[in-house]
């Protein structure tokens, strides 16, 4: 639970249990109960058995699997070897920041020709990958290919991948994703056109043909589609700052294999990407979740018993949202945000009642109107999360944005 500070995760418990209590003294259909339950447990398995991300990136020597995981960070975390092969025994490394951990599965590469500078137990790269693998299973495998090298040896490196993706079915019965990716593409010609975005007619289309390669081969081997993302990792560091930044398409990388991982490892994932667009798809995705199941339970015309659940949910929604950032929040964050937009449970209390007044007079269309505003409120407080803690604005913005993106859901 490293990512959850002991306090916010009590707080968090609190929550669900807060949900759990008020939703089984509420007077709603079954069916209905029971698909709210069912949503609960993956925001529960999304909040609380969040860990590690767990990838292995394979490939030859050279195709920059160390420098991919320090673009990724955006710090150097991984030793990136220019000439020899660095990597030796195919095991687990825990590359930790601030923000979370990344455990990569960072192998010898494949097909190469002389020993690493680490000890390695087994004769073949392959042998040392399915031995780590045999601890721990892969969420996703990334596999890598040098631009300017994406055909040499492709179908030898892609029958290993094949029987990677056996090995991890047969010992956890789990079909590992994959994720090509074509690194180092600023080294294709022309070389002049050597800082993103590549725009250079040439540059992409020698771009686009080295990913077109490895699509059909990667596709070809798996007996389905793979996506496959071309990058750019390179960058400097001094004194800890980014000096000299090539990156380009990391944060394309991060966000399709966020979609890709199990829900327990989405969190930690967006978290220490850092990247503000990775993290709003992600809070905006648990957002609209959380207002779908407020206005479920908005829409049945039962008075006050609802209160608590739609409150308990709202309250674990904007949580989520500061843990993805990055920020752990107390309660008196919590209030202090929310008494800033003017939300509190008495103005809560005063929308419901007029929904319910309206439900008495019109009880088909009241109903729907109900849920409607369940779902406007808890959107537009999904979205002044999003905007303060994730954008950073400043609070009179947040309050503009929540009033505005509240009337605009109620409308449509």
């Amino acid at each position: 639970m490293k990512h959850i500070n002991h306090e916010q995760y009590e707080q968090l418990k609190e929550y669900m249990s807060y949900i759990d209590e008020g939703l089984e003294k509420a007077k709603l259909p079954e069916k209905t109960k029971d698909g709210i339950r069912a949503e609960l447990q993956e925001l529960r398995s999304f909040i609380f058995s969040a860990r590690a991300p767990r990838v292995a990136i394979v490939g030859r020597r050279g195709a920059g699997k160390s420098s991919l995981i320090n673009a990724i960070f955006g710090e150097e975390r991984a030793e990136v070897g220019d000439v020899k092969a660095t990597t030796g025994a195919g095991v687990w490394h825990a590359y930790e920041s601030e923000a979370g951990a990344l455990e990569i599965l960072d192998t010898r590469g494949l097909g190469e020709g002389e020993a690493p500078d680490e000890k390695y137990q087994y004769a073949t790269s392959l042998e040392e990958v399915q031995a780590a693998i045999d601890v721990q299973c892969p969420d996703a495998i990334l596999f890598l290919s040098k631009a300017k090298e994406v055909g040499s040896r492709l179908d030898e490196d892609a029958a290993q991948l094949a029987e990677l993706k056996e090995h991890i079915y047969k010992v956890h019965q789990y079909d590992a994703p994959v994720v090509g990716v074509v690194t180092q593409v600023d080294e294709l010609s022309p070389r002049s056109s050597d800082r993103p975005p590549f725009d250079h007619p040439e540059k992409q289309k020698n771009i686009m043909d080295a990913k077109a390669v490895l699509q059909e081969k990667l596709t070809e081997t798996t007996s389905a589609p793979v996506k496959v993302i071309p990058v750019a990792a390179y960058f400097e560091v001094e004194g800890g700052e980014i000096t000299y930044d090539l990156r380009w398409h990391v944060d394309t990388l991060v966000d399709y294999l966020i979609d890709q991982l199990p829900d327990e490892a989405q969190l930690v994932m967006a978290k220490l990407a850092k990247v503000k667009e990775i993290q709003k798809k992600l809070a905006r995705r648990l957002g609209k979740r959380v207002a779908g199941l407020t206005g479920a339970v908005g829409a049945q015309p039962i008075p006050l018993a609802d209160l608590p659940v739609i409150t308990g949910m709202q309250m674990t929604m904007v949580s989520t949202i500061g843990l993805i950032s990055g920020r752990s929040l107390t309660k008196k964050d919590l209030k202090d945000f929310l008494r800033a937009l003017g939300v509190n449970v008495a103005a809560g209390f005063a929308l419901r009642q007029l929904s319910r007044q309206l439900a008495r007079l019109f009880p088909v269309a009241g109903n729907a109107i109900s849920g409607a505003v369940a779902y406007a409120g808890t959107y537009a407080l999904a979205e002044a999360a999003i905007a303060y803690f994730i954008e950073e604005r400043s609070l009179d913005k947040v309050q503009d944005l929540f009033q505005r993106t509240y009337e605009k859901t109620e409308r449509e």
